[in-house]
Formats: structure tokens, sequence, C-alpha cells
């Protein structure tokens, strides 16, 4: 085993460790910035969007919808692009958060719990938060939708948690196997001795 390798991963988790909530802080900071805008800009911002799915639909499928068309079709698609931004923001959360929870030591079905319940308490804090801004309300239902995306942001990170496991994590295991095997065999020449 390269021991100059093995202190270099040592180091890199113990300076790294603390850091790997940032990802999470910067998400969380996005959401109450997105909360934080009035009823007007928040919907300016997500016509803007849908505007821009429905008009790509167009080009590059070439369907060639008239403008009164596609108007229609912002008209019908924005309510579910407001709710599918819910969804991804909370999704992101998770896997943001379920990354470094995981390197504190939490596991298993704790992991999905555990963010979840953070994430569900943050859709909460931030619905009442959008009380505060201009002509915008809280909704139960975007609670259940963000907490939705939080659960499937949990289980979207495992195959991201496998791959740290067996890249970052392996070789540090793996030393502990080679002390383990060593302690053994040094117990057993001992014995040997003694005989």
């Amino acid at each position: 085993m390269n021991y100059f390798a093995l202190f270099i991963k040592k180091t890199l988790r113990f300076l790294l460790k603390p850091l790997s909530f940032l990802p999470a802080i910067l998400v969380a900071a996005m959401i109450f910035n997105f909360s934080a805008a009035d009823a007007d800009e928040s919907t300016i911002e997500s016509r803007s969007v849908t505007e821009e799915i429905v008009h790509s639909i167009n080009y590059r499928l070439e369907m060639n919808w008239t403008p009164a068309q596609q108007e229609q079709y912002v008209e019908s698609l924005e309510f579910y692009v407001r709710k599918a931004a819910h969804f991804s923001e909370y999704c992101l959360l998770a896997v943001t958060l379920a990354i470094p929870l995981y390197v504190y030591g939490v596991r298993g079905i704790r992991l999905l719990l555990l963010t979840t319940l953070i994430c569900a308490a943050y859709a909460c804090t931030d619905e009442y938060h959008q009380t505060f801004s201009l002509g915008r309300s809280p909704s139960f239902r975007d609670v259940c939708i963000d907490t939705s995306g939080a659960i499937l942001g949990v289980l979207l990170s495992h195959p991201i948690l496998w791959f740290f496991r067996v890249t970052v994590f392996r070789p540090l295991s793996l030393e502990r196997e080679r002390r383990m095997r060593e302690e053994y065999y040094d117990r057993r020449e001992g014995r040997s001795r003694k005989r």
C-alpha cells in the first residue's frame, strides 16, 4: 500500500469533511432567494421559463404552432413548471444534504428519514418565509411537493454515495483490514514461539 497516497486521502477527507455541507447551504440560500421574490417577480420568472420551454418544443419538434397556440400552451403549462421547480429544488437540496450526512456516519433508513425531515422542515419555514413577500402566501401542497422532491433526492443520492464509498473510502477500509491481518499473524507467531 502506498502510504503517501493514503496520507493524502486521509488529509483530504479531514479537510473536506466540514466543507461537504457547503453545497447544501448554497442550495438552501438559492431556495430562500427564490422565496423572497414578490408575486409579480415570481410570475414573470416562471412565465419566461415556460415560454422558453414552449418555444423550444415548437422549434425543435417543428410543431409550427401559431403565436396564439403558443400562448395557450404557456398558460396551461405555467402551473406545472412552477411545481416542477419546487420539486427539483428540494430534490437537489436532499442530494446535497444526504452526502455530508453520509460522510458524518448517517446510513441506511436513518439517512432517508433525517434528510427528508430536514428538507420538510425547511420547506415549512420556506412557505412561512413567503408570507413576508408581497402577494405570496403559504401552501401545504407546496410543502408536500417539496417533501416528495426531497425523498426522490435521497433515493438518487445512493448511487453517488456508493461511488464515494468505493473510490474514496475503500482504500481506508483496506488499510484497516491489513492492520487487523498483521495483528492476527503477530498473535499467531507469539503463540507458536511459546510452544
